[in-house]
């Protein structure tokens, strides 16, 4: 398989070598890219789907089909990490407890009872680190806004820079920063393992159900403009709304599988403590 694996990773290689020499150089402006595409997107891409961000334009309409497998890709990585690096639950592992009043430190371990309930009792990290009330109390505080503001990228993408892409990685950061200043358990009861896998593949079911949708009507795929008798309005503004309903199937996508492969990342596979 090593030798299977290192000849495949060899051929590849040759290939991109010998094909990238036939690439236009970086900046040509006589590209086809620099002389077709782009004057078309800059000229007709307020007319064609009425958003004014022409990256954003040609991310979700133009070149959608690419985008969505970009999206299947950050999927295909969470399910990687997953596979590669989750661990079944032990149930002879050691738990720590650590006595508030006092501070002195209980190991439960087999199948000891472990004061999971208990207010006098706090569960604790086998390499613990005290909280600190500062960082808490600022990431509770800020966490909201950050999620506010990532809503806004997400929903503004297409008129403004950003798009789900962007705001799917500040909704995911917003939930890793609760997790860093609490703990890794307090963070998967709030979004758990499978909430993150479901809205994973929920986002990528999303962005291809939209395209599916186009074509049931009898359009291309991912032609949004098929969508205006459903979404009430004319087939340019129907362009614009696809482009949106898109992105939020990607920030759906990006968020959980970055809140995934952390969870998986920072504490071995195991989920039961970690950064």
């Amino acid at each position: 398989m090593k030798l299977l694996g290192k000849l495949t990773v060899f051929l590849c290689g040759l290939l991109l070598i010998v094909f990238a020499g036939q690439f236009p150089d970086f900046g040509d402006p006589d590209s086809p890219a620099a002389t077709h595409l782009s004057p078309y997107f800059i000229q007709h891409t307020m007319a064609d789907t009425a958003v004014p961000n022409i990256v954003t334009s040609v991310l979700a309409d133009y070149r959608g089909y690419d985008t969505m497998f970009e999206t299947t890709v950050i999927l295909t990585a969470g399910l990687a990490c997953f596979f590669l690096l989750r661990l079944p639950e032990d149930d002879e592992k050691e738990i720590y407890f650590r006595h508030r009043p006092t501070g002195v430190t209980l190991r439960i371990v087999e199948c000891g009872a472990a004061p999971e309930d208990s207010k006098v009792f706090q569960r604790i990290d086998s390499q613990w680190v005290p909280s600190d009330i500062i960082i808490r109390s600022t990431s509770r505080l800020l966490i909201p806004f950050i999620q506010i503001f990532a809503f806004y990228v997400v929903a503004h993408g297409h008129h403004s820079p950003g798009g789900g892409f962007q705001g799917g990685v500040v909704l995911g950061a917003a939930v890793i920063l609760f997790a860093i200043s609490q703990n890794l358990r307090v963070a998967i009861a709030k979004f758990s393992e499978k909430t993150a896998a479901v809205l994973s593949a929920a986002g990528v079911f999303i962005y291809a159900g939209t395209g599916m949708l186009c074509l049931m009507i009898g359009e291309n795929f991912l032609n949004y403009g098929a969508l205006a008798p459903i979404l009430g309005t004319d087939r340019v503004m129907a362009r614009s709304y696809g482009i949106l309903i898109v992105e939020i199937g990607v920030a759906l996508a990006v968020m959980s599988v970055m809140i995934w492969i952390y969870y998986n990342l920072s504490s071995a596979g195991k989920q039961d403590e970690g950064l």
